[in-house]
């Protein structure tokens, strides 16, 4: 049953993926400048963070697979409008509706390991799930800049929100949510939730964390997501299909980074201070990639880049274990939203940086790059200066002393 969960996640991947390969046919139909590729780019994330405290609450009332199976076919129908779409407008309105439709898709997994798996196999269940729905960033390498080549980017939608379809009737058919007979007879305290969420927000190691998640997995998705493809295309001269290829090992090497950080997972005694030293490493490489190196460097430090952002493995451990049991769905749900809020955030924000560089007649990959690197390494620093959880008592399911 995880296995079809990650298949929709895998599903959300691609679609939070698809810009990035799709940017230079987008540019050229529409054309688009690098700030409204930008917000294209961002409009999906920040739908799907839009939704992440609903969605948490829904998942604790309803579960998994219900809460997937009512939303999801949004994405499939926003792949559709966003394939169809005769102007900007509706390709940021495909973009909205696919985003929320993706919403639950990694949620509802992290909520299914909690509930099925021993707490001690919680980070290398959930690294693996990472790495296996990482699958999701393969189709929008080498087949769908095949597809584009060949056919067009709107074939590259339709195959998309084909996937999305089938995703979902796996869900139907195969996942079962435990008591779900009981679950159905429940409603949404939506007032008493959001107290919930409050309560959560004024614990102060909130801040740090929530710093952190903002800018960590956003700056592997601005590169990933968006930046990629016109950067080796421009830079040093890639076709599409090329690009693909870079595409699908970084991919890969995402994939594999995942389980392994789940498999090192150094306990919580150490584990912040990977998180901080994973987290500035991978700043540095993106300053290295901002000086304009050579292209097998350049490749090459994307491929850290992506083995690195496995480190977000250790976050949702350190998220789990800093919060007493009863608050560990809205945490989860808190920290997903920041994730993706920050990649709302950063595409939008790299996209007005692309575009006062070039009317500043500076090379816009370089100012992107510095500014992701900067804005990383910031809230590192931030994450390791503001307050750290309580205790031990506030991993073993009770209140910390810092609690209200």
């Amino acid at each position: 049953m995880l296995l079809v969960l990650i298949s929709g996640f895998a599903l959300s991947q691609a679609f939070r993926t698809a810009a990035g390969i799709m940017a230079p046919a987008l540019q050229q139909e529409f054309q688009l400048s690098p700030q409204q590729l930008g917000l294209f780019a961002a409009a999906f994330h920040f739908s799907f963070a839009a939704l992440q405290l609903f969605m948490g609450m829904g998942l604790d009332v309803y579960g998994p697979r219900r809460t997937v199976l009512t939303v999801f076919p949004l994405a499939v129908g926003g792949s559709i409008v966003t394939a169809a779409a005769p102007s900007y407008g509706f390709l940021i309105l495909g973009q909205v509706l696919t985003g929320i439709g993706c919403a639950p898709a990694f949620l509802a997994c992290t909520v299914f390991i909690s509930r099925r798996f021993a707490g001690e196999r919680f980070a290398a269940v959930n690294g693996a799930a990472l790495g296996i729905g990482s699958v999701g960033l393969l189709l929008t390498g080498t087949p769908l800049a095949w597809v584009i080549q060949h056919v067009s980017w709107r074939a590259g939608f339709y195959v998309l929100s084909a996937c999305g379809a089938l995703a979902w009737l796996a869900i139907l058919l195969l996942v079962r949510d435990a008591h779900e007979e009981h679950v159905q007879h429940q409603q949404v305290d939506v007032s008493s939730a959001l107290r919930g969420y409050g309560e959560l927000f004024r614990l102060p190691h909130t801040l740090g964390i929530v710093t952190l998640a903002l800018f960590s997995y956003a700056s592997f998705m601005a590169l990933r997501g968006l930046w990629l493809t016109p950067l080796l295309i421009d830079r040093h001269g890639f076709t599409l299909v090329q690009t693909g290829n870079v595409a699908i090992a970084i991919s890969v090497l995402g994939m594999i980074g995942a389980p392994l950080f789940g498999r090192l997972d150094p306990g919580e005694r150490h584990r912040r201070a990977w998180i901080i030293v994973c987290a500035l490493a991978t700043a540095l490489m993106f300053v290295c990639m901002a000086l304009r190196p050579a292209a097998w460097v350049e490749m090459a430090l994307a491929l850290g880049i992506s083995l690195l952002s496995g480190f977000g493995t250790l976050q949702y451990a350190d998220v789990r274990s800093a919060y007493p049991a009863r608050m560990t769905g809205r945490a989860m749900a808190v920290f997903t939203m920041a994730m993706f809020l920050g990649v709302a955030v950063i595409q939008w924000l790299t996209g007005g940086i692309a575009s006062l560089a070039g009317r500043l007649h500076a090379e816009p990959y370089a100012a992107v790059l510095s500014a992701i690197g900067v804005l990383l390494a910031f809230a590192a620093l931030a994450f390791r200066m503001l307050p750290a959880p309580g205790g031990a008592s506030t991993r073993a399911g009770e209140p910390s002393q810092s609690a209200p």
